[in-house]
């Protein structure tokens, strides 16, 4: 009872936290374990799923508050698994005013009622806003859905997805500052998806930039993003990610304040800028143009067009951002001078040109305060949509007037650094299958209209005799081909180029409503069928070069008959660090930890055909139906298998624990004989880049200067007092060094080397829990731990290692054998009444108080181990046999209840009342009892405030 008390007032303090933010993933023993692994909140002592509301039910004597509503917001933690955090409410300031003299507070209610009252009226919603926009259609209301159609996966969906946000912004060298230098425009798209901000950049007139750098709206650098040539799929585009945004800046970017730059040798203070905002054509854009000024005078003007097309008829909607098409003057953008200088509206004409002839004309008036324009182009032509998605079409935006501006682009379709892919699989199918097969497809749509696409099949229970791609069939019978891959399919692969899909094609492609299916003679409907989506930019390369390895059940060592399938991009950057990305379908939403990857290495059958030796790598869990990470610290031996294509890709549920889906591996390299492995460092830098990073370092205010050298913030180092055994980190201008702690070893034979701090064991024969953890090793029952790089068995429990600080002690790691995950948590330790606690050990986790003063006997005698006779109750102490009534924030003290201390624990007890026989019941005498009242007579004010503070508290 007193911890879930706790927990309310923790959670119902302003400002506070629910929980402490930590490092590591951590669930509290004394929280119960949710069903399965179902991603929940823990409160009270229950489990409650996400989305689900409860009153909270602090026990005796307190009950169940009726005036507080707590909820299950859903989130994702930093390693982007689903998780809950609990948000408490107090509903008492919310209550109406009762519209008769005698309201009543009924049994279980926090409000009161009139008696018999009778509902009022419904209160009217307000009109929904005009939308230019149409395409938020519910596109299933006439479907039959005979068939499966789980799979499918709407924009609309995407756009209300509370993970994924999405922002843009117009780049130019105006208005600010007030003299542009230059004509270059661009325009960025920005997805933020949990703690990462990924964006695509498109431009003109612009040299390569060299930097992508973000401020807020001081003018202070937040973070930049170096730009590498090899980031991007083509020509006049970046790419790039900002990792772990913090809060802060979350909440600058979601309040429209943060400020993005390209930085240019040039202009080292940035080219181009603009603000980084919300739109709400961002998920229906599919046809874009960036508008420029063919006017060399005019630096600093440039626009740009978001296009869709209607989700039924051929009408093409628009919104046009521009910026310099009002003339600037004294330092502020204003209209230019019109014959009629007294009206606030400037004449704005946007026609739509092939081959320098109008074919639609459009006219609105714009002002300096909103040059913003929407608008719909209807019924084009079918000749005109196949002008559109080919390119060639351009928008041409004019103000009129003596002082005419003009702005200008060809319209394409939606440039994105994001990656049209699909994973096709049996449970996906119209009717859906369980053969072991997958398919897995990338393509890529082109400025000039054409689709390029590569789709490989793998483990079909027989021939293949067709690869289509389709629409989402309005009947099970009558499935709708947009076009035919198989006349290019041969050896598993299907490889070509669509010419002219229609603007309606690329339209659909661009918002997910396509499918591929794969027919086999055994399933002439479709054995696999698969979404094309789009996967947000992750960085790895691999992804606009090589087609990404098929991990189907089939190829799962004996053959696995699943409907689940998938497929994964891997590689090895140039230090060995390995990158994977990984898709699954078919599993449907399966929960957190029911979904493992490991990276096998098998060597040859032994003599008389004796198991092989397996080399097995955990890759990081799923969340949801993706994996991505790096892994920097894979041992030789996978190395060698990678090299010599004996690795594979290995994914296992709970289902299938010794593999679902599987997946050959074969990356040509030389890490494993250190031919290609760089240590990242000073050495692998320019002078010239080494000079240029000094001088930034010495700039930024949160670097630290130790030992003659300066240090970035965060960066760890070992100090040249003690480069063996002790380690440095700068945090803010603050240099922080600690010795190396090292781990307990388990072994009788130690030895210490030279050139290590911490002794190691002595290699030997191999004892029972060597054995055990070898076992463990070459089975699903075991976990590898990153920290130390060892084995353990499964249920094991350990104080972690990791280098280069050692054992940490604050930290208890628990080995889950079933999906091989490495659980920690965080020691907590105790809260301190002590204003100045220490910690008795260097190696000490939790700090404590000092020797009480001889001077206050009574209350040193409480903290004693042996007999504790005072109690702590919220955030006080309370002497044995004292008396109070608790504080509850931000309802204040609860005079109906009393708590007390006997020898270290705490007691509480409501007031016992009599039943009080009455119809209206009052509390004038006494505010925590009823008694009756005449019913005549009127309440004073004083009972009144009794009444309302002992009916906030009475439930």
């Amino acid at each position: 009872m007193r911890a879930a008390l706790l927990l309310l007032l923790a959670l119902l303090l302003p400002g506070r936290a629910a929980r402490p933010k930590l490092a590591l993933p951590i669930r509290p023993d004394t929280d119960p374990l949710p069903p399965g692994g179902a991603a929940g909140c823990a409160f009270g002592g229950h489990f409650y799923a996400l989305e689900e509301t409860w009153h909270p039910d602090l026990g005796e004597p307190f009950g169940v508050m009726r005036c507080v509503i707590c909820h299950c917001e859903p989130q994702r933690n930093r390693r982007g698994k689903p998780a809950g955090k609990v948000n408490c409410k107090n509903m008492k300031q919310d209550c109406p005013v009762p519209a008769c003299p005698r309201a009543t507070l009924l049994p279980g209610h926090c409000c009161h009622t009139c008696p018999k009252a009778l509902p009022g009226p419904p209160e009217k919603s307000p009109a929904p806003p005009f939308d230019t926009f149409e395409y938020f259609q519910d596109k299933e209301d006439d479907l039959d859905k005979p068939y499966n159609d789980r799979s499918y996966l709407s924009s609309e969906g995407l756009a209300r997805d509370d993970a994924r946000t999405e922002f843009v912004a117009l780049l130019t060298s105006g208005p600010e500052p007030w003299h542009p230098t230059s004509s270059a425009v661009a325009k960025a798209r920005f997805t933020l998806l949990r703690s990462y901000l990924l964006f695509s950049i498109s431009y003109e007139r612009l040299g390569r930039p060299s930097r992508v750098r973000f401020s807020d709206p001081e003018g202070n650098v937040l973070f930049e993003h170096p730009v590498q040539k090899s980031a991007a799929p083509e020509d006049g585009m970046l790419c790039g990610m900002w990792r772990t945004v913090s809060k802060a800046n979350v909440q600058l970017l979601r309040g429209e304040q943060l400020r993005v730059s390209l930085v240019t040798r040039a202009q080292p203070s940035g080219e181009v800028h603009g603000h980084i905002l919300k739109h709400r054509a961002l998920f229906a854009e599919t046809f874009g143009a960036i508008l420029t000024s063919s006017d060399p005078a005019h630096l600093g003007a440039g626009g740009m067009a978001m296009l869709t097309l209607s989700d039924t008829e051929n009408n093409l909607h628009f919104i046009l951002m521009a910026r310099g098409l009002l003339e600037p003057r004294a330092g502020v953008w204003v209209q230019p001078p019109l014959p009629w200088p007294e009206s606030p509206w400037v004449p704005l004409r946007v026609r739509i040109l092939h081959q320098g002839q109008t074919l639609q004309e459009v006219r609105a008036n714009i002002t300096a305060e909103d040059p913003d324009f929407a608008e719909v182009l209807s019924e084009l032509s079918a000749r005109e949509l196949q002008w559109l998605v080919q390119g060639q079409l351009r928008i041409v935006a004019e103000t009129e007037g003596r002082h005419a501006r003009q702005l200008a682009g060809t319209i394409t379709t939606r440039r994105s650094c994001d990656t049209i892919q699909s994973v096709l699989c049996g449970a996906d199918a119209l009717l859906p299958t369980k053969t072991g097969a997958v398919g897995s497809a990338k393509l890529a749509l082109h400025e000039n209209g054409t689709l390029e696409y590569q789709v490989q099949v793998v483990g079909t229970a027989s021939e293949v005799v067709g690869i289509t791609l389709e629409t989402k069939p309005r009947r099970k019978s009558k499935r709708n081909v947009l076009f035919d891959m198989t006349p290019s399919y041969r050896d598993g692969l299907a490889r070509g180029t669509w010419q002219s899909p229609s603007a309606r094609d690329a339209h659909m492609l661009l918002q997910n409503e396509l499918f591929l299916n794969v027919a086999t003679k055994d399933w002439v409907e479709g054995e696999l069928r698969g979404q094309v989506i789009s996967l947000p930019y992750s960085g790895l390369l691999a992804r606009y070069t090589e087609m990404p390895v098929a991990l189907a059940g089939q190829l799962v060592s004996p053959p696995v008959g699943s409907g689940a399938g998938g497929h994964a991009w891997l590689s090895l950057d140039e230090h060995c660090h390995l990158h994977y990305e990984i898709s699954v379908a078919g599993l449907g939403r399966p929960a957190d930890g029911t979904v493992s990857a490991h990276l096998h290495g098998v060597a040859e059958l032994g003599e008389m055909g004796a198991r092989p030796h397996q080399h097995k790598r955990l890759l990081k869990g799923f969340y949801s139906t993706e994996a991505q990470g790096v892994v920097k610290d894979l041992d030789a031996d996978l190395l060698q298998h990678l090299a010599q294509g004996t690795a594979f890709l290995q994914v296992s549920t709970k289902a299938h624990p010794h593999g679902e889906m599987r997946g050959r591996v074969h990356i040509p390299n030389r890490c494993h004989a250190g031919g290609t492995r760089l240590a990242p460092g000073e050495a692998e830098l320019s002078e010239g880049a080494k000079t240029r990073d000094l001088e930034q370092l010495k700039k930024d205010p949160n670097s630290c200067f130790f030992e003659g050298q300066h240090r970035a913030h965060g960066t760890r180092w070992a100090p040249d007092y003690d480069k063996k055994c002790s380690i440095c980190s700068c945090q803010k201008r603050t240099v922080i060094c600690d010795p190396i702690l090292c781990q307990p070893l388990n072994c009788t034979h130690q030895v210490h080397p030279e050139e290590l701090c911490c002794p190691i064991c002595e290699e030997k024969k191999m004892g029972q829990e060597e054995l055990k953890l070898e076992r463990a090793r070459d089975s699903s029952e075991g976990c590898y731990f990153d920290g130390d790089k060892t084995w353990r068995g499964s249920g094991t429990r350990w104080h972690p290692v990791v280098p280069p600080f050692g054992l940490i002690k604050c930290a208890i790691c628990t080995c889950k054998g079933t999906t091989g995950e490495v659980h920690c948590e965080k020691v907590q330790c105790p809260r301190l009444t002590c204003a100045n606690p220490v910690r008795a050990s260097p190696s000490d986790c939790c700090k404590q108080c000092p020797a009480p003063e001889k001077s206050v006997p009574e209350l040193a005698d409480t903290m004693q181990a042996d007999g504790p006779r005072a109690c702590r109750f919220g955030r006080r102490w309370y002497l044995n046999n004292e008396s109070w009534h608790p504080s509850v924030p931000p309802f204040g003290e609860m005079k109906c209840i009393l708590c007390w201390c006997v020898s270290g624990e705490t007691h509480c007890q409501r007031q016992e009342c009599p039943p009080a026989a009455c119809a209206s019941p009052t509390r004038r005498d006494n505010p925590c009892c009823a008694k009756c009242r005449a019913l005549n007579a009127p309440p004073d004010a004083r009972e009144k405030v009794h009444d309302a503070r002992a009916e906030a508290w009475s439930r």
